[in-house]
């Protein structure tokens, strides 16, 4: 992006990461944009210069709204300021949520609950994210990620399918990660 003010993206169809690179060069997953979600508000909302990267990771259709199109709009209908507040919202929540799973939980948690998330009660899952990105996205390496990839398999909680499929052998031992400090 690198625009300054200019227009709010808003992903109809795929999968897109934000990523930013750190002071060393290592790109960190800042987050996903899934469809009905929206991207590039930074620079819509305030005059500081979008620095994040999004890539698509899959086929993706995109709507792009202008800031003085989407401003017009905003006041001849509120509840769409509003919309965009509770994204806002919600958005702010999970940044926190996942500052605070860095900080305060092990790989292991932060591991565990992902894989509970993505998988919705499911007992098959393929990771939407090769294993760096998800490493990245998790806030470990990707060494580390595989390793715990591997002990997880080796204490039958899980068995790993090719690259990204994943098989959920033990739903309650994945769930007692989660619930560990």
């Amino acid at each position: 992006m690198g625009q300054k003010r200019g227009e709010l993206f808003v992903l109809h169809k795929g999968l897109v990461k934000i990523s930013r690179l750190t002071y060393d060069g290592k790109e960190q997953i800042v987050r996903l944009v899934r469809s009905g979600e929206f991207l590039g508000e930074i620079n819509l909302f305030s005059h500081s210069e979008q620095t994040d990267n999004a890539v698509a990771l899959e086929e993706t259709e995109v709507c792009l709204i202008e800031w003085k199109a989407l401003r017009q709009l905003m006041e001849k209908i509120p509840s769409i300021a509003f919309k965009v507040m509770e994204q806002l919202s919600l958005r702010l929540e999970e940044t926190q949520k996942r500052v605070e799973q860095t900080t305060f939980h092990s790989v292991e948690h932060r591991l565990a609950a992902y894989l509970l998330q993505l998988s919705e009660g499911k007992e098959f899952i393929t990771l939407e994210l090769s294993k760096g990105d998800l490493a990245s996205l998790l806030g470990t390496t990707l060494e580390t990620l595989s390793r715990r990839l591997s002990a997880f398999a080796q204490q039958d909680i899980i068995s790993l399918k090719g690259q990204r499929g994943i098989k959920i052998l033990n739903r309650h031992a994945l769930t007692e990660y989660t619930e560990q400090q």
